[in-house]
Order: structure tokens, then sequence, then C-alpha cells
């Protein structure tokens, strides 16, 4: 009876050990795939901070997509410094990565570590923050820019009624950092909408502050705008002026902003707050749409950004060309480099539920909504 049951045992163990073999075989091949698929090649991802929101969802959704794609993803971060993130490019190059995807601190900051990549064969992807005189950039993938700060304008124009002559208004402009390509394509884009209104004096800048240089907001720091929106309110509406609008160009910018107004009592029945833009959708910012605060920010998709980068590594991998729509805007000083635009979207109280819930790119608990 001992032997019959141990033979039996020793069977079961049999038997349960090739099913566990099976199993593993079945799912290391289909792990696997994808990366034979893609020859073990290894893309190099280069953000430039992860102090802001976007910059982290920007990371997750690339390093997910190109590894579903069988690639090895090196994905880093440079806390905003541009010698760090000088390194990480030599570093990656160094390493062998086969393509590198960067979102620059600085786009003119890096011409020197472009070149060297170049020198070793590495293919370059400017991500969503065009890459400066330089050569060595295949593709540009990013929003349309200057549509961005139209739709800013727009929405300050249609909401104030400055098309029906209403008027005139109080606005402050906000600008980009200055060290940012992207921020002059959001303030030409928003100039393009609004410079008829201050032409006409539908539209005053009671600081006098509306070009370019004098508007911007270093490394787009929220507390860099709180505190010129503190010296514009002190400087320019203490006797009681009303303030209308303001051309915030980014989510970092705008809660500053609204910090600052707060801060002097803005947001009461008597004391209400001015249309407030933005850009990104950060979490915090839908919040505040959401409670009637901040006005508007514009959603850029991170996930189809990802998806037009992702096919583009491939494209250079294989020696094809890449799907672009655009091929005249984005000179880098050098050349014009080929690039997609993905569309921009504008979000409002009426419509943030629809466009990043409905969508699954936030839930309401995200939002702390429940």
């Amino acid at each position: 009876m001992k032997r019959f049951l141990a033979a039996c045992l020793a069977l079961c163990l049999m038997v349960s050990g090739a099913g566990c073999s099976s199993v593993t075989m079945e799912t290391g091949a289909s792990a696997g795939s994808a990366a034979a698929a893609s020859g073990g090649k290894k893309v190099g991802v280069c953000m430039p901070e992860k102090n802001l929101q976007r910059w982290v969802q920007d990371g997750d959704n690339m390093k997910k997509v190109l590894e579903s794609k069988g690639y090895q993803v090196q994905l880093q971060y440079a806390n905003n410094d541009v010698n760090t993130q000088v390194s990480q490019i030599e570093n990656m190059v160094t390493s062998g990565v086969n393509v590198l995807v960067v979102a620059s601190i600085d786009g003119s900051a890096l011409t020197d570590a472009l070149k060297q990549a170049k020198a070793n064969k590495v293919k370059i992807i400017a991500y969503d923050r065009l890459l400066m005189n330089s050569d060595a950039v295949d593709y540009y993938a990013t929003f349309d820019n200057f549509k961005v700060g139209q739709m800013q304008g727009q929405y300050i124009v249609d909401k104030l009624g400055l098309k029906e002559g209403k008027g005139p208004f109080n606005i402050e402009v906000f600008t980009g950092a200055p060290d940012d390509n992207n921020a002059k394509f959001f303030y030409n884009g928003a100039m393009n909408v609004l410079k008829p209104y201050f032409d006409s004096k539908k539209l005053i800048v009671k600081s006098g502050m509306n070009d370019f240089t004098k508007c911007a907001t270093e490394h787009w720091k929220t507390e860099v705008a709180e505190s010129r929106m503190d010296n514009l309110l002190s400087a320019n509406y203490a006797s009681g002026a009303k303030l209308d609008a303001v051309l915030a160009p980014n989510d970092a910018i705008a809660r500053g902003v609204l910090a600052s107004l707060k801060n002097i009592g803005y947001g009461s029945a008597s004391k209400p707050l001015p249309l407030i833009t933005g850009q990104d959708c950060e979490k915090s910012n839908v919040a505040s749409i959401a409670k009637g605060e901040i006005s508007m920010s514009i959603f850029k998709d991170t996930r189809t950004l990802a998806n037009k980068v992702a096919d583009m590594v491939t494209a250079l991998l294989e020696g094809k060309q890449a799907e672009v729509n655009d091929t005249k805007t984005y000179n880098n000083g050098v050349k014009v480099v080929p690039s997609y635009l993905c569309n921009p979207i504008v979000i409002t109280k009426d419509n943030y539920e629809k466009e990043l819930i409905d969508s699954k790119y936030y839930t309401k608990t995200d939002l702390g909504l429940n």
C-alpha cells in the first residue's frame, strides 16, 4: 500500500510539473513575441521633470506603449536641470539605445549631446518641445501649439462677447518659459486672436505688459506666476478696478494666478473671479474647473501622442518614413523638422466629464469629485 501511494504521488507531481512547465512556456512565448518582433531594440525616453503632473503621465504612457511593442525602454527625468539632461542623453547613447525620445528642458542646450547621438547612429525624436539648432532631429511629435493659443484666445473672445462689440474689459497676459520654444507658439496663437481687440481698446492691459518677454514665467513655475500676479494686482487693481480675464498659457501658471486672486478676496459674489485659461488638464485644475474657479484648460491626450511617437520609433528602426502632417512649420534653426501635430480639445465645466472621465483618462476619484 505504501509503495502504491508513493507511486501515485510521484505521478501526480510529474503531471503537475508538466502542467506548470506548459503554462510557463506559453506565457513566456506570449511575453516574448513582441520583443522578438522588435529585435530587442532599445529606446531612451528623456523627460524634463516630475514636478508637473503632465510629464509623469507622458513618461508613463510612453514607456507603456513602447514596451507593449517589445522595445527595451530607459525612462529618465532630469529634475529641470539642463546638465542632468545632457548627462542622461550621453549615458543613454553610451548604453546602446537605438532611438532617443527627448522632451527638452531647454531646446537649444542639447546640440552637442544630439551631435554625439547622431555620430553613434542613434535616431532622435523631439517630444512636444522642438529640439533647436541641430540637424540630428529626425521627427517632431507634438500638439498643434499655435492652435492651443488660438483656442485660449478664442475662449476669452467668446466668453466676454468681444465679437458682439462688448467691452472694454481688463485683461492681464502671462506667457511661458522663455527657453521653451512651444511658449512662443502658444503666445503667437493667442495674439493672433486677441490683437484686434487690443488694437480697438476692447481689451485693456492695465499693467501695459503684453509682449512675450515681459510676461514670461521662468520654468513655468506656479510660484513665479503667483508672485507676478500679486504685483500686477497691487500695482493696477488695488483701487477697485475690475479684472475680467487672465491669459494663462498652462495649468501651473493658472494655479498661481488663482492663488493670488483668492488671497485678496476674489471668488466671492461681490468680487467674482476673472476668466482664467490653462493647458494640460492637470487633475487639480480640472477639479477647479468643475468647481467653477479656473475657467478652462486645453486637453492634450498623451495617449494619442505616445502612440504616434511609438509609430515613429518603429518607422525609424525599420528604415521607413513615419506618418507626418506638417513639413513646413517647425524650423529648428538648421532644418525644418517633419512633424505630427495632434489635435487639442478645449475643456470646460460643461464637457470635462465626457472628454476626460468617459474616455477613461481620469476617474472621478482621480479628480477628488466623488
